[in-house]
């Protein structure tokens, strides 16, 4: 736990948050500044900053969480679909310094788009270069 990170208060139960589920390793309440009707944050209950921080039990029990309970959001707040992210650190958007999935409902009429949106202009890029990330990333 954190002291001055506000979902570790939530998971705490030191201040007040919707709690939805919850298994062993992770909590889910819903955003206290929604993009839409029922989007939920999932957090694991232990204090990490990114993904890469997490063990593999706890990131499985996180996304075993946000699985379950994707469907159940949907069809909750009768939408359309949901997109589910995480912003990874501060230069990806990441505002609370504590993991944390997004699960945002989506509807038809809703004027968002697709998670292609989010970097902007795309690159554009070779094969060459493409195939030389494809290397360095798989090793």
């Amino acid at each position: 736990m954190s002291e001055d990170c506000i979902f570790c208060s939530i998971v705490a139960g030191d201040i007040p948050g919707r709690i939805v589920d919850e298994n062993d390793d992770a909590i889910a309440f819903l955003d206290a500044n929604p993009m839409a009707p029922g989007h939920t944050l999932v957090v694991p209950k232990a204090h990490h900053v990114r993904v890469a921080d997490m063990s593999a039990e706890e990131s499985r029990a996180l996304f075993d969480l946000v699985h379950e309970l994707a469907p159940r959001i949907e069809d909750a707040v009768d939408a359309d679909a949901h997109t589910i992210a995480v912003n990874d650190g501060p230069d990806a958007g990441q505002e609370v310094p504590h993991v944390h999935v997004h699960v945002v409902p989506r509807f038809a009429d809703d004027g968002g788009g697709p998670i292609h949106g989010v970097a902007g202009t795309p690159p554009s890029l070779s094969d060459d270069e493409l195939d030389d990330i494809a290397e360095s990333i798989s090793g």
